[in-house]
């Protein structure tokens, strides 16, 4: 009996592992970066230029070439589709889901040389829903995160060349996980103590949130009057999820609602940029990405109950690298398009599919349509991931191979659609 409810705890324990860990979105990992309309049309190769405040993002350096007092809202619509094809021959798509990251940025150019800001976005997130009678059923059912930054953030323009920025990322996360306990294993052992029946799956939810804090950096330098470079730094930001994890049903002495609490660092991110403006109307952006996922090395749980769950990760740092362009066709119309494509962090013996990442390629194309004081800006992009085999026993609850592991085939895509408008004042 000791060692039976040793085991129960121990996978209570673990609900906690994957409940800050959405499914990949838009780029390695769980990183969003459809920040804007505008710049997802362009792929994101926006760190050397730009025409609109979501710069606070993805270079806070370039503020100062944006005039006077501006204002942008927007959001994207994402709508995911993931499917599995199992060794045991099931095939299981995730549910209807619809995401919409939403943003906020406000610029203020105090002087010729000092302007301000602040952005209000998501800079990680999303979610899967694979059902609860999937072969993965015990690894997953439905993972979401949320998360909200706030992040106040100035530039100065050192010389006509020269722009450095500075801010603060205030960050906070919520994020619900469920999916199901597998009891079939310890039924012949739990039922000659307690004198009863096999168990059934048990549900599990855990919701949680945390904050925390960081800061992010940026440069620009022009070259000339043609050619800009840009680079821009986020720091990593450690949260303390706290959080309950429920059960459905409770098993009194075993399974029952606890406190509980896990501790995730988001990476640290550089961006970088080459914009070329000499073919005008034509404006040309190559640039790249790098993620630190090699900090998510291991994740160590634990429930108020005494419990302790402990996962390896052992992530890599990755790379994307993009091109974008914005031609504009007169003073009211400008055409964008880009590409991106971007390695995963997540090798073949952690790979499970909460995050079925893989490597990626994104297709985009947009349009910005200027009017007296206002712009509007919509984009579409598509989202391939590369299909991917799990081939471990993540998941299998008892070291027996072929239980409950999920192994299998797993492919991806995503639909984007993002709009949003900026107000000069």
């Amino acid at each position: 009996m000791t060692k039976t409810v040793s085991i129960l705890k121990d996978a209570a324990g673990a609900l906690l592992l994957l409940a800050c860990l959405p499914a990949a979105a838009l780029a390695s990992g769980f990183g969003i970066f459809t920040q804007s309309a505008s710049s997802l049309g362009q792929a994101a190769a926006v760190v050397a230029h730009t025409d609109d405040p979501s710069a606070i993002f993805f270079n806070p350096a370039l503020m100062h070439r944006l005039e006077g007092t501006q204002l942008q809202v927007g959001t994207t619509l994402i709508f995911p589709d993931r499917e599995y094809s199992g060794l045991t021959g099931q095939r299981t798509r995730t549910g209807d889901s619809l995401f919409y990251p939403s943003t906020l940025f406000v610029t203020h150019r105090v002087s010729d040389r000092l302007s301000a800001g602040l952005g209000v976005f998501t800079p990680f997130g999303l979610g899967t829903d694979w059902g609860g009678t999937w072969d993965g059923r015990y690894l997953a059912t439905r993972s979401e995160m949320i998360t909200l930054n706030v992040n106040p953030v100035a530039s100065y323009r050192i010389t006509p060349r020269l722009a450095l920025a500075a801010g603060i990322d205030i960050l906070y996360l919520d994020t619900t996980l469920e999916r199901k306990i597998n009891l079939s294993g310890l039924n012949a052992a739990i039922g000659g103590v307690l004198g009863t029946g096999p168990f059934p799956d048990v549900g599990q939810k855990f919701s949680g949130d945390g904050t925390g804090i960081g800061f992010n950096l940026g440069l620009l330098y022009d070259l000339g009057d043609t050619l800009s470079v840009g680079v821009s730094y986020r720091s990593p930001i450690k949260v303390g999820v706290k959080g309950r994890g429920t059960f459905d049903p409770q098993i009194p002495g075993l399974l029952t609602d606890s406190p509980g609490r896990a501790d995730l660092t988001l990476p640290q991110q550089v961006f970088a940029g080459v914009c070329y403006t000499g073919f005008e109307p034509l404006t040309l952006e190559a640039g790249l990405r790098w993620e630190d996922w090699s900090s998510f090395r291991e994740l160590v749980v634990g429930l108020d109950n005494g419990a302790v769950s402990y996962a390896p990760k052992n992530w890599k740092s990755t790379f994307a690298y993009n091109l974008g362009v914005r031609y504009r066709l007169n003073e009211t119309v400008a055409l964008l398009a880009g590409y991106l494509y971007s390695d995963n962090p997540v090798p073949d013996g952690t790979f499970e599919p909460s995050i079925p990442d893989s490597d990626t390629h994104l297709f985009c194309v947009g349009t910005e349509l200027d009017y007296r004081n206002l712009r509007f800006s919509i984009s579409y992009a598509y989202q391939l991931l590369e299909g991917r085999d799990k081939e471990n026993l993540i998941g299998d609850p008892y070291g027996l191979p072929g239980t409950g592991t999920a192994n299998g085939r797993y492919r991806s895509d995503l639909h984007m659609l993002s709009a949003g408008v900026t107000v000069k004042f």
